[in-house]
């Protein structure tokens, strides 16, 4: 099927496919069409391949935990390992963890942050888990207020009842 333009100049009597092997200087003297699946010009979603830009991809060790390895097969593994490490130092030495480890665990969510097209399901899953503790409150507060409501009637009932 051929499909011609208005604004094609009719005097041009070469097929569209030399025409662009002239704007192309890059592709040397080979045949375009022999470029076109050439790996170079192929793009790949990091994302969904599973690799990192220009990182070595992580390996976990044999009995790491699944989370672990996770986070360090992202773009944070070398925040992720100081978090790893401040907080077995403190668990060691009976330190706060929270006071100790404040500032590596700001850098580890920063570069998260920073990378959250890999930790995203980390964020999500927080999100639902906060959901889930402010819909729990919500519950209990309104058990607490009902309770409260029906020990006030049965305080007025039984002073009317007393008389």
């Amino acid at each position: 099927m051929v499909i011609t333009s208005s604004t094609e100049n009719a005097t041009d009597s070469k097929p569209p496919s030399e025409n662009l092997g002239d704007s192309s200087p890059e592709l040397g003297d080979s045949n375009s069409s022999e470029k076109l699946g050439d790996s170079s010009t192929v793009w790949i979603d990091p994302v969904e391949s599973g690799s990192t830009k220009g990182e070595e991809s992580y390996q976990p060790k044999e009995g790491e935990c699944a989370f672990c390895a996770f986070m360090k097969g992202g773009g944070c593994r070398e925040p992720f390992t100081a978090w790893e490490v401040c907080m077995e130092e403190a668990e060691k030495n009976k330190e706060d963890i929270f006071t100790k480890c404040v500032e590596v665990n700001s850098k580890l969510f920063k570069c998260m942050d920073a990378h959250s097209d890999y930790y995203k399901p980390i964020f999500a899953k927080q999100a639902a888990a906060e959901q889930v503790k402010e819909e729990f409150e919500a519950e209990k507060n309104k058990v607490v207020q009902e309770e409260k409501e029906v020990s006030e009637e049965e305080v007025a009932a039984r002073k009317q009842a007393q008389g």
